[in-house]
Order: C-alpha cells, then sequence, then structure tokens
C-alpha cells in the first residue's frame, strides 16, 4: 500500500496540468545526482547506527526508484512493475539452489560472468558503471581483472608497484603528466588495499573522518589562524595522542 501511494504522489506530482514545476522539469540526467546522494546518505545512516535516519533516507531512495520509473513510463520506455519484474527475475536466476532446483550454485559473481558473456560486450570489465566513485570503481575494475588472472600473486607485487608510481610522479614536472601519474600512484594504492582485502573508500572515510575530528579539535585554539606551522603542528600533535588515548 505505502508503495501504490508513493507511485500515486509521484504521477500527481508529474501532472502536466496539476503537478509541480519543479518535478515536471527534471529528467533522468538531473535527478541522477540526487540519486546517488540519496545512495550516499543511506550508506551514513548505516555508519553512525542511526535506525530512525535509516528508516527515512530509505525512503526517500525509494522515491528516486519511483521518479525515474514515472519519467520512463511517461516516454513509454518501461514502467515501474518492469522495474520490479527484472529484480525479481534477476534474483531468482542467481539463486539457482534456491529457486531453480539446482544442488548448488556457481556463485553470484559465476553468474554475473556467465551473463556478461551473452551480451555484446563480453569483457570482464564489461558494466563497471562510470558513475562509481573513483576509488570503488578502481577496486571494482582491478578485482574484474583479477578474476582472469591478471593479478599480482601477494601484496608485495602491489606495493612495490606504489614505490614504481611515486618516483615516476617525483619524475614528472609536466603538470597534466603529473596528473596521469598521480592517477596511476592512486590506482596502485587501491591495488595494495585490495590485496589486503582492506575496502579503499570506507578505509579514506575513516581518514577524512579523523582528520576532521583532529582539525576541528585543534583550531579551537586561541588565534588559531595567526599561529605558526610549528605550533599548528604542536596542536595536531596532541589532538592525535589524545584521539589515540
Amino acid at each position: 500500500m505505502s508503495l501504490e501511494r508513493l507511485v500515486v504522489i509521484m504521477r500527481r506530482l508529474r501532472d502536466p496540468q496539476r503537478g509541480c514545476e519543479w518535478d515536471l522539469q527534471q529528467s533522468f540526467a538531473s535527478i541522477a545526482p540526487y540519486t546517488i546522494e540519496e545512495a550516499y546518505e543511506v550508506a551514513d545512516a548505516i555508519q553512525r547506527g542511526d535506525m530512525d535516519s535509516l528508516a527515512d533516507e530509505l525512503g526517500d531512495l525509494q522515491l528516486q526508484v519511483v521518479f525515474h520509473a514515472q519519467m520512463a513510463e511517461e516516454g513509454g520506455l518501461f514502467s515501474l512493475d518492469d522495474v520490479m519484474q527484472r529484480i525479481c527475475d534477476k534474483l531468482e536466476r542467481r539463486h539457482p539452489h534456491i529457486f531453480g532446483g539446482a544442488a548448488e550454485s556457481p556463485g553470484w559473481d559465476a553468474i554475473k560472468a556467465a551473463e556478461r558473456k551473452q551480451n555484446a560486450d563480453d569483457s570482464a570489465l564489461a558494466g563497471v558503471a562510470q558513475a562509481l566513485p573513483a576509488l570503488d570503481r578502481a577496486a571494482k575494475l582491478q578485482r574484474r581483472a583479477a578474476s582472469t588472472g591478471f593479478d599480482w600473486p601477494d601484496p608485495s607485487g602491489a606495493r612495490a608497484k606504489i614505490d614504481e608510481e611515486l618516483a615516476e610522479l617525483d619524475a614528472e614536472d609536466d603538470r597534466e603528466r603529473r596528473e596521469e601519474e598521480l592517477g596511476d600512484l592512486l590506482f596502485a594504492v587501491v591495488n595494495l588495499a585490495r590485496h589486503l582485502n582492506i575496502n579503499p573508500e570506507d578505509a579514506l572515510r575513516k581518514a577524512n573522518r579523523k582528520f576532521e575530528g583532529r582539525f576541528r579539535a585543534i583550531e579551537k585554539a586561541p588565534g588559531f589562524d595567526a599561529l605558526s606551522l610549528d605550533e599548528k603542528e604542536r596542536l595536531w600533535a596532541e589532538a592525535k595522542a589524545r584521539q589515540a588515548d
């Protein structure tokens, strides 16, 4: 009933005669950033353990699905029923041991790989969304490549690659080339994180929180802006020590 109510509300908001001017102006492209933002807010609520916010944010994310489906239906492309049908079919197809009578499942990744081979683009890298955060996309590309045997046998190879890329960055003075080398360095760091079984996006998110907490603490010092770098570094070290306690 709740989903049906949301669909009715969305149709009213998109009604050409009686709808909301802002909602009527939107397109897939203009709504996409909100869809991504809502997914991050869901993840943030989970990270904070705030279940009340999670219920709220999941509703916002559901709205994005209904919004896109409504625009698609208006254009004769597909409907919300089509969206639901496809995900139900996919779940059943990728769980043959539950819904198909198979003795066991070959595994989600193996089934997805078999499905990719049926597509026009049968590359192991096919379907890795361009809109993913760069760290997440790098890790996913690397995992896909590794599934074909293109991978370091242990973390030492990935670690050595970081030193190699850092040396190439240090040796470069052209801005565009330095940007390229920095990208290679970041890609190599993601590769090491993968070999260490660490999610690079999570690791950087935690580093961001740590930096933010320490900086917010030290900037409260009287006359902070006028302090020398050495004095600010001293405050930083003190904040770091307190955070470690």
